[in-house]
């Protein structure tokens, strides 16, 4: 068996390994329900995206991947309004809990300051660390 490792696989290979774990999962969870997730800001005049979250949900747990606003989007209340949108999404969806990492400069007081645990951290290098946070997830 040959292994390398590439910064741009290919999708069809990522699709293998995709499809190989949703039917692992799904023998033994009994439920295969993983869904992307996206709440995004859009300018009203022109409906440009101008950030939001990517996301997904799957076996009851919402993962945050990525959030982003531009710097003059923030500190009116639409980052929050944002994760408590997507919080609503999982719920629907039928997920008691989330999970996701942010870097120490970025915005781990945010994710506090709108109910959500830190339950690790882990350093990398000049002072860089990633911080892990859950929530759980109430209707």
């Amino acid at each position: 068996m040959d292994i390398y490792v590439t910064d741009a696989p290919d999708p069809r290979h990522v699709g293998v390994i995709e499809s190989g774990l949703d039917e692992f999962n799904l023998g033994e969870a009994g439920r295969n329900d993983r869904r992307a997730l996206a709440v995004l800001a859009r300018e009203p005049d022109s409906g440009e995206v101008v950030g939001g979250l990517t996301g997904r949900t799957s076996l009851g747990l919402l993962f945050v991947d990525l959030f982003y606003l531009p710097p003059q989007r923030r500190g009116a209340g639409l980052g929050r309004k944002i994760l408590a949108e997507a919080e609503r999404e999982a719920v629907r969806r039928g997920c008691r809990a989330g999970v996701l990492y942010t870097i120490n400069f970025q915005a781990p007081e945010f994710y506090v300051r709108n109910g959500w645990q830190v339950f690790g951290e882990v350093p990398g290098d000049d002072g860089v660390s990633r911080v892990f946070l859950s929530k759980t997830l109430s209707p």
